[in-house]
């Protein structure tokens, strides 16, 4: 809409009619008001809890640095539209509330934390301490600056973390998970089963006659919704990344080359040496050992000699600069192949030195490497251009072109998705090919519509844009477009209903007296049987569907449910095991702890409720819809 309104005021005429239509505007402003368009966005307050007052902005920064944590660890923006459809804004709103509600009562019981002791904390918070173990305070001010705190911001939300643990923490003490609970949810978790059981596949089901057209026609009305095409959209991508920039750049081998003296010995391959190494303790025992490797010795028997392992004899294939005795490094590549070098006095010791392999180094030649250093070189060009570009193209949209458009005129490439659905799906079906890997394209085009402007996603160090370009709304098809996939319905939809009936019959028979071996037989299918399993495992070859019935079935006892697709899977429950409790095992301490934390949260939770209750808690859910954006 914006894009047609700056293309519409472009000429003479276009900005006669935009002049005459904001003239209209203020004067229906003038006559009537702007009351009601503005309703309620006068009101500070969002929230009142107790005494405490929240106001539109404060809850403003909180929601927006949520989203931008979010961000920060799913690499791009969240929308407003995704956050309200993934629930964060009553998530955080219930945190304000709350951790407000918690602050207000620890007024009330007068609870305070002097500076010293939140300082203390502070200081012993491993976070913030340097290399050398203790606190650094450059650390603590660039994580809390990143993390969007001030110093005295950090302060007093601490001191408020404090006061809250000091209250959840009374309220959850003595609270523990009972013995009686935590051996009946042990005993719940890890009871095994055992079962035989047998697959009726369409083989199963017998011959399926050929529907009449009038049964085709009857299964397809009554169920339309199953064959509905669905809305799709054509979406322009075009994705500037410093790989995909650097694909399309021209390197010269003048720049290359000149580059190339430049990082020369970045490209020699350095000679490597595999090398035995054993260190003694002072010069006469590395004189002694050195005759003893002289007269036959081997290595590795001297080393056992001196209770070494093989991993502290043998360094393995390395550079001159892998060794970090220089000492030994420097004898160690001065020594002829498989011969033993003198006592050397090292770092660690003295030390004898025995090279049994040698790979001479190599020097690079230039066109050995100049497709490897002109890809790094227009890296390293795409790299610091990716802005520049993501300026000119919001230059480009600014001024009224799609992202195709402002592509092509940038030398950018672009792609068009001629029909994709909200499943990523393309018309025949098929996945489609081609989309840029974690982020989620789709969702955002369905998220949007014919010519917004979309804000450009994170991606890999550079950005994508995506506009809809045309939406073809879902319809429902006409039975002559999905004759064959009624047909083929219809014929699953009979299979999976004599399969569900033979089943039945089976279980009932078997549950009767009969036995499933014999029954298999009948059916012409083979018995087969698992080993011992969890409810929560899944198991091989068979579904979940079966796995949860398996546990709803006395043992000896049979009953069916479905398998994938329309196969119905018959089984028979054939062994019950339930470990014996252990109340000291690792597991049941594991087991005991995520309960008490379970316990915690919901004596925790249901302390805050009643403290809400108490000082009173009121919500401006207009102020709340404008701050999350539902208003627009």
């Amino acid at each position: 809409m914006l894009r047609d309104i700056r293309k519409a005021s472009s000429n003479l005429f276009g900005k006669i009619v935009m002049g005459t239509v904001m003239v209209v505007l203020i004067v229906s402003f003038a006559v009537w008001g702007i009351a009601d368009i503005f309703k309620g966005f006068g009101q500070s307050k969002l929230a009142t809890i107790g005494s405490t007052e929240i106001s539109i902005e404060q809850f403003r920064q909180i929601y927006t640095d949520r989203l931008q944590q979010i961000g920060r660890q799913i690499g791009r923006p969240l929308t407003p539209e995704q956050a309200r459809a993934f629930g964060v804004d009553r998530q955080v709103l219930q945190q304000v509330v709350s951790e407000t509600a918690l602050d207000e009562n620890a007024r009330r019981l007068g609870l305070t934390k002097s500076n010293a002791a939140i300082a203390q904390e502070i200081h012993q918070d491993p976070t913030f301490r340097g290399p050398g173990g203790t606190f650094d305070p450059v650390r603590f001010a660039q994580i809390i600056r990143q993390a969007g705190y001030t110093e005295p911001r950090f302060v007093s939300e601490q001191r408020k973390l404090a006061m809250r643990r000091q209250i959840t923490g009374t309220i959850a003490e003595g609270v523990a998970p009972s013995t009686t609970l935590t051996e009946a949810i042990s005993r719940f978790q890890n009871e095994q089963r055992k079962i035989s059981y047998v697959k009726l596949e369409a083989a199963q089901a017998g011959t399926i006659d050929a529907p009449t057209p009038e049964v085709l026609q009857s299964y397809f009305e009554e169920n339309k919704p199953l064959f509905r095409a669905p809305e799709y959209r054509k979406i322009a991508i075009v994705t500037a990344t410093p790989d995909e920039i650097a694909k399309w750049a021209n390197v010269s081998d003048e720049d290359a080359k000149k580059i190339f003296e430049e990082r020369k010995d970045q490209f020699a391959k350095p000679e490597q040496r595999e090398i035995s190494q054993i260190v003694l303790p002072n010069a006469a025992e590395a004189a002694a050992a050195r005759e003893k490797l002289a007269a036959g010795t081997s290595f590795a028997d001297l080393a056992k000699e001196r209770g070494l392992d093989a991993s502290d004899v043998e360094l393995g294939l390395v550079a001159k600069t892998d060794i970090v005795d220089k000492n030994v490094a420097n004898a160690a590549f001065s020594l002829p192949l498989n011969e033993i070098s003198q006592p050397i006095p090292g770092t660690f010791g003295v030390a004898l030195v025995k090279v049994t392999k040698i790979e001479p180094g190599t020097t690079a030649t230039y066109d050995s490497v100049s497709a490897q250093l002109k890809r790094e070189i227009a890296l390293e060009r795409a790299r610091a251009s990716v802005e520049d570009i993501r300026n000119k193209m919001e230059d480009e949209r600014g001024g009224g072109a799609n992202i195709v458009e402002a592509a092509k005129k940038l030398g950018l490439a672009s792609t068009t998705i001629d029909a994709v659905d909200r499943s990523g799906r393309a018309p025949d079906g098929q996945q489609v090919a081609g989309l840029p890997q974690g982020v989620d394209i789709v969702g955002q085009a369905f998220d949007s519509d014919v010519g917004v402007e979309n804000d450009p996603i994170n991606y890999h160090n550079g950005y994508i844009w995506t506009e809809v370009l045309e939406v073809t709304p879902a319809r429902d098809r006409t039975f002559d477009e999905v004759k064959t996939q009624v047909e083929t319905r219809w014929r699953d939809a009979q299979i999976a209903s004599r399969l569900r009936k033979k089943a039945k019959a089976i279980v009932e028979k078997i549950n009767g007296g009969a036995k499933l071996a014999d029954e298999a037989a009948a059916a012409g299918v083979k018995v087969e049987t698992t080993d011992a399993f969890k409810r929560t495992e899944q198991v091989a070859g068979l579904s979940e569907g079966v796995v949860r019935a398996a546990f709803r079935t006395p043992k000896d006892s049979a009953a069916s449910a479905p398998g994938a697709g329309s196969e119905q899977i018959v089984f028979q429950v054939t062994d019950v095991s339930v470990p014996a409790f252990d109340a000291a095992s690792e597991e049941t301490k594991t087991l005991k702890d995520a309960l008490k934390r379970m316990m915690d949260d919901e004596q925790i939770s249901a302390y805050i409720r009643q403290v809400e209750t108490d000082i009173g808690v009121k919500i401006n859910q207009h102020a709340v819809s404008q701050v999350i954006g539902a208003n627009q």
